[in-house]
């Protein structure tokens, strides 16, 4: 896969995020660098179930907030759990840090004009979704079981309900584990086969005889956003791969589950 839309790392007193180019609206694909968080939680873990304190997680989210130039805020938050449910949420569903979870969904897009969108992962896509003509923006967890399950395919039919067009749609790809490091068993590309039909490309191959396949869940994504009818130049993909830079992401199969949680945070302009 090419990477012809780099991303941009940015700092604000020692935090560290990541932007894309083809996402106008206030945005970020936080790192590990710039939190309060110590031991094997050093230093920016927005997950509020990894064992962490909860004045940690707080001034971790103060922090990324500052750095993003938003207030103090409640976001959008899912408990995510790899099924393909999106939901589109309002001002009624933001949620306070260590408070019961509102729903389950994988997904969230909106139309209401500065509602922070956020999603989560450490190795699994995270992509974010706006359509700047028609104000309407989306945060979905693609792990592979959501992948396959057209998760993408449901946020980008919700976001025209509220009113998208797909050409007008942009899209950015954040840091996750690549092909290089992604091994499965073949039930992966097999699913991936019956979402792509014949437009599978490059997003997966067999390791020799062995029943294992190498897979490529950014490309995946990136192909299924184009038969959504995204433009192809409207799609930036991070060139990261969390588990070979698993000291700058937090990186669930490097670390055997020991992590913290990065995010991604959109806001609805």
């Amino acid at each position: 896969m090419e990477f012809s839309k780099p991303f941009a790392e940015m700092s604000y007193k020692g935090l560290v995020y990541m932007t894309a180019p083809t996402i106008p609206f206030k945005h970020g694909f936080t790192t590990r660098w710039g939190g309060v968080s110590g031991g094997s939680l050093e230093s920016l873990n927005l997950g509020e179930n990894r064992g962490d304190s909860e004045e940690n997680v707080r001034e971790n989210y103060r922090r990324v907030l500052e750095a993003l130039g938003l207030p103090d805020q409640k976001l959008c938050f899912t408990k995510q759990v790899h099924k393909n449910e999106v939901r589109v949420v309002t001002d009624g569903d933001r949620r306070a840090l260590f408070t019961p979870f509102l729903y389950e969904a994988d997904g969230i897009v909106s139309n209401v004009k500065g509602l922070p969108l956020i999603c989560f992962t450490a190795d699994c896509v995270p992509v974010l979704l706006c359509d700047p003509e028609n104000g309407v923006a989306g945060a979905i967890h693609c792990g592979w079981r959501s992948t396959v399950a057209d998760i993408l395919g449901i946020a980008v039919k919700k976001m025209i309900d509220l009113g998208a067009v797909p050409a007008s749609i942009r899209a950015a790809i954040g840091p996750a584990i690549e092909l290089c490091c992604y091994e499965t068993d073949a039930e992966v590309p097999q699913a991936i086969e019956r979402l792509l039909g014949e437009d599978c490309g490059n997003a997966f191959f067999a390791v020799g005889s062995t029943g294992k396949y190498m897979v490529d869940l950014k490309e995946t994504n990136r192909r299924r956003l184009i038969q959504l009818g995204l433009s192809e130049k409207d799609i930036s993909v991070s060139d990261e791969c969390t588990c070979c830079h698993c000291d700058k992401y937090w990186s669930h199969r490097q670390t055997k589950g020991e992590r913290g949680s990065q995010a991604a945070l959109i806001v609805v302009e």
